[in-house]
């Protein structure tokens, strides 16, 4: 049996990709994402929980956060990469993943088997990377 929750943000961002297969989206354009973090374990703490949501909203929170607003072309961490909603999901999900070994999702860390994170780029399209823990 596996449990999850989710705690969902969003974040808007500038970039552009290289390849044409990506057509006009090779020149630079913005981008928002409905951002959902989700947390599976297959038992629950002594609380009942699977994580705090306060917690995990304000990682994933803290994350978006330093991602929105920004060209994510200039940032040397992704030179060389295409930001693509792919790759994305597998940024965040990788920073939720550092910060639930170090204890930042409280004793959450202790018990995650995965993180799935999902970025809906509309209405009609989205992509997931799951890490398992």
């Amino acid at each position: 049996m596996t449990y999850t929750v989710t705690v969902r943000d969003h974040m808007m961002v500038a970039h552009s990709f290289t390849g044409e297969i990506f057509g006009p989206a090779q020149r630079l354009h913005g981008a928002t994402f409905i951002v959902d973090a989700s947390f599976r374990a297959s038992e629950l703490d002594s609380d009942g929980v699977v994580v705090d949501i306060g917690l995990a909203a304000a990682e994933l929170g803290e994350i978006t956060g330093s991602l929105t607003y920004r060209n994510l072309d200039d940032d040397p961490e992704f030179a060389g990469t295409n930001t693509s909603t792919e790759r994305l999901c597998q940024v965040i999900a990788d920073r939720l993943a550092d910060r639930a070994a170090d204890g930042r999702l409280g004793s959450a860390g202790e018990r995650l088997s995965a993180i799935i994170v999902t970025l809906h780029e509309s209405h009609i399209a989205w992509a997931s990377y799951e890490k398992a823990l």
